[in-house]
């Protein structure tokens, strides 16, 4: 039986995992984290991602768990209505809980799991890799793929060099606490130059998640550098300013993209945001990530034992679906909110 180490278990990763246990492989997947990731507000499903969805067999299922958004509402400074954007322009075509998501893909994925651990070293042979982990003992796969997210490990051991991680000129910080905008399963959208304020409301009545967006000339270093910069920036805005050094749910990331010239070398190959994120703003990540694990698995279904042309073949048939949405992510970052003044 063919083995195969994935390292995350994310959308990409867990969709994976089902695809190729599916075709007959005993698949492991290891994760950093102590157990399925429960965090995360909301993911969308857009085109060509529906029916993976439905070929794993959970798209019913997640239709169950639909956040069925009304639109969202534009407001200028001072906080009245100024325009209106479709409940599409944010959630695509099925929208759901990010909780609800990794929750089903964990269970339908149905494989082995090293949680708390991560990979520290690769030696490729000619018939297999042999990986060391953190803690877990060192052990030999077939084949190995990173879907470790944007700062991916597996990236970093078998692409040395220059880092191909491109900031985009905005960074955030997303937070839930009570809903005193009154929201109804709708955003609201408050935006202007370098900044921008979006929240919505889905589910919970009483709560809002939040999303304070600012432009960043370069990629700010932790959470502490993110926190004193939407202080900064949105100081007219306290309550909000409270509710975020309240919130126990603190989010912070910057908006970037990854580029690279290959996507495997050897028996290892990357796929999701490790290979080629098009950045939050190009509303396709997640739709992406499981196109590319439904792609990279068919490609070597086809192929059989040669996973060279497996995998040349995943590359030929999805860069040009990467290269759309990087460029949606690069143009949405100028567009969104007119952030066009770097803090």
């Amino acid at each position: 039986m063919n083995s195969a180490l994935i390292s995350g278990a994310g959308v990409a990763g867990s969709a994976l995992a089902w695809f190729l246990r599916r075709d007959g492989w005993e698949v492991t997947i290891v994760e950093r984290a102590p157990g399925p990731r429960d965090s995360g507000y909301a993911v969308d499903f857009r085109g060509a991602a529906i029916p993976v969805l439905a070929e794993i067999g959970i798209l019913d299922e997640l239709r169950g768990h639909e956040l069925h958004m009304r639109g969202t509402t534009l407001v200028d400074a001072s906080g009245a209505t100024i325009g209106e954007l479709p409940a599409s322009a944010f959630g695509g075509d099925l929208e759901v809980p990010k909780g609800a998501l990794t929750r089903v893909l964990h269970r339908v994925a149905d494989v082995e799991h090293l949680f708390g651990d991560t990979v520290t070293g690769l030696v490729q042979h000619d018939d297999r890799v042999t990986v060391s982990f953190e803690r877990a003992p060192a052990r030999d796969f077939e084949l190995v793929f990173g879907a470790d997210g944007v700062h991916s490990a597996v990236r970093r051991l078998v692409f040395p060099g220059a880092d191909p991680v491109q900031h985009l000129g905005m960074s955030g910080v997303g937070f839930t606490t009570g809903n005193h905008f009154g929201l109804d399963r709708r955003g609201r959208l408050q935006a202007g130059a370098g900044r921008a304020i979006y929240a919505f409301s889905a589910g919970d009545p009483a709560r809002m998640t939040v999303s304070l967006s600012f432009a960043t000339a370069a990629p700010l270093p932790d959470r502490a550098a993110h926190e004193a910069t939407a202080r900064d920036v949105f100081a007219d805005h306290p309550r909000l300013l409270a509710d975020m050094a309240s919130a126990p749910d603190l989010y912070w990331a910057g908006t970037s993209q990854v580029h690279l010239d290959s996507w495997s070398t050897g028996r290892v190959a990357l796929l999701g945001d490790a290979g080629f994120c098009a950045a939050p703003t190009s509303g396709m990540g997640t739709s992406q990530a499981l196109i590319a694990a439904s792609t990279l698995a068919r490609c070597l279904a086809r192929r059989g034992d040669d996973h060279t042309s497996a995998f040349e073949r995943y590359e030929a048939e999805l860069r040009p679906c990467v290269t759309e949405n990087q460029r949606l992510g690069r143009e949405a970052v100028a567009a969104f909110g007119g952030l066009t003044e770097q803090v």
